[in-house]
């Protein structure tokens, strides 16, 4: 079911158009779903996703004149950010086919439409003003449910009633606006709760999180907010001693992507200099 088809007066007035009210994090969504439409958008994407297209649509923002024109590496890393973590719901849901995956912070992706296997079930844990979005702009779905609450409050992972068929929890463009602690205490939660589990989360480097406390990272008029956490990719393994249950950690890789900027984001987690100064996409296993 498309956003067309659920919702046909968004998709075909612009008076139906929603206009989201966010400000701060919040706002840093329309920017991911702009890169992701844009990279959807060319006849050579990494990524399919035609639900962001009809999301700018049914949107009223100005996304270009806010967030400015397509950039060539933000709307291709965007891309392969998202196939990196649809491959890991995809890979652990062919192993659990009816797990439950909870994604937090998630804003306006679209994973479950995605990788749905007819058998899964979603939990989407956003802050209420973004979790009003999600159900004004989303189909609806019996296996997609939607909790209304911050990724730090440990609360969520009550909702995840079948836990004997897998979860796999992830984590995408959230974790570094958060402090070190919470994200501390989400990993534990996740280990303490979810034995079997994975978790699935990126992390920014230091030099970026710095220059958004300096107000000095800007996408068109969009100033990045603040980022509190980072992890250079190397220094992963300290992830280990959030819970005695951690029993793997591991990097995920990022696919090929275009041109020599896509062999660039394949292979940068080989070459050193690269790797400490890149975004990072970690696997945390629960034992």
């Amino acid at each position: 079911m498309t956003i067309a088809e659920e919702r046909p007066d968004a998709a075909e007035t612009a008076d139906a158009r929603v206009r989201p009210r966010l400000d701060g994090v919040p706002e840093t969504l329309l920017w991911t779903l702009w890169n992701r439409a844009c990279e959807a958008r060319r006849p050579d994407s990494v990524l399919h996703d035609p639900m962001a297209l009809e999301l700018v649509d049914a949107i009223d923002y100005p996304f270009e004149e806010r967030l400015g024109p397509p950039h060539p590496l933000f709307s291709q890393v965007q891309g392969l950010r998202s196939v990196t973590f649809d491959r890991a719901v995809e890979e652990y849901v062919a192993e659990h086919p009816y797990a439950t995956v909870v994604a937090l912070g998630e804003g306006l992706e679209t994973g479950f439409w995605r990788t749905d296997n007819g058998r899964l079930q979603w939990l989407s844990v956003e802050l209420p003003e973004v979790a009003a979005l999600r159900e004004q702009l989303l189909p609806a779905s019996p296996r997609h449910h939607v909790v209304a609450c911050s990724a730090t409050d440990l609360s969520w992972l009550d909702r995840v009633r079948d836990r004997d068929n897998g979860v796999i929890v992830t984590a995408q463009g959230l974790l570094m606006y958060l402090r070190p602690g919470e994200v501390r205490d989400i990993i534990a939660g996740c280990a303490q709760a979810l034995p079997g589990g994975e978790l699935v989360l990126d992390s920014m480097p230091r030099w970026v999180t710095k220059a958004t406390r300096e107000g000095k990272l800007k996408v068109g008029d969009l100033t990045i907010p603040p980022m509190r956490w980072s992890m250079a990719a190397d220094e992963r393994g300290k992830l280990r001693s959030a819970h005695p249950t951690v029993r793997d950690v591991r990097a995920l890789t990022m696919p090929r992507g275009r041109g020599r900027l896509g062999r660039l984001i394949e292979h940068q987690h080989r070459v050193p200099v690269f790797r400490s100064i890149s975004p990072a996409v970690t696997q945390i296993r629960f034992g």
